[in-house]
């Protein structure tokens, strides 16, 4: 029987991470380059990827962009497969929540929100398919949310873009998985990151959220690094069109 370890294994693997500058997107490319694969690195803050690039060290690059502008995904593609070729990997950790009470949603946060965390999933998938299916083989990892199937306060719009993220992934799993490319996306809880600190800026508030988890506690990044690896390997071939909460149970109380 071959080692069950070697399922995990990335090694020559090549995994593109949007939103990679901080939070659950530097974390995924930290798993990854660990794991054994090439990182590229994709985000709006030069210094962030630097440092990162730094400490992942050979077997990393990275693109300045800003992935939520459609008309030039083309070029994004190209800077991508650069370094070590088309990637078989692509995370999108790339998100905004602009916090609007569906009162004072306004156009422009409505179609950013849209924009990044919808449409870009969708749009740079569809332009690094084609390489995936020449190799037979592909991993697309969305992230979805608490509110892809709960409404939270001054979430309307994001809560719709997480919405549509969930419906997405199992559309993306019907067009594409009998190419080898599995389409699978992880809902977290919470956990501190950039987008998250006016929640746990709030102590009383972060400790809330805490107890309506099953296990006690809100989360940390060590608890993404198995779920990433997982649906980013062999390991879950026969796994797509799902989205797997890592929520510490809070969507099962």
């Amino acid at each position: 029987m071959a080692d069950p370890r070697d399922l995990f294994d990335l090694t020559g693997r090549v995994a593109c991470v949007t939103g990679a500058s901080s939070g659950i997107g530097r974390r995924a490319a930290m798993t990854l380059a660990a794991a054994g694969a090439y990182v590229i690195g994709v985000a709006r803050r030069r210094d962030a990827l630097d440092s990162l690039q730094n400490e992942i060290g050979i077997g990393a690059a990275s693109v300045v962009a800003d992935v939520a502008n459609r008309d030039g995904i083309p070029e994004l593609v190209e800077a991508i497969s650069a370094p070590f070729g088309a990637p078989d990997i692509v995370i999108h950790a790339a998100g905004v929540n602009t916090r609007e009470a569906a009162d004072d949603v306004t156009h422009i946060g409505w179609d950013q929100t849209l924009a990044l965390n919808l449409s870009t999933p969708f749009f740079l998938s569809q332009a690094i398919v084609p390489y995936m299916k020449a190799k037979g083989w592909g991993r697309i990892v969305n992230f979805a949310s608490l509110q892809t199937t709960r409404a939270f306060p001054g979430g309307i719009a994001y809560g719709a873009s997480k919405g549509g993220v969930g419906q997405m992934t199992r559309a993306m799993a019907e067009a594409w998985s009998r190419d080898g490319i599995t389409a699978n996306a992880i809902g977290p809880g919470f956990f501190p990151t950039e987008l998250t600190e006016a929640v746990f800026s709030d102590s009383d508030r972060a400790e809330r959220n805490a107890a309506q988890t099953c296990v006690g506690r809100n989360g940390r990044m060590t608890d993404m690094d198995g779920p990433l690896l997982f649906l980013c390997s062999e390991a879950s071939s026969y796994v797509t069109g799902q989205v797997l909460m890592v929520d510490g149970g809070f969507t099962a109380k």
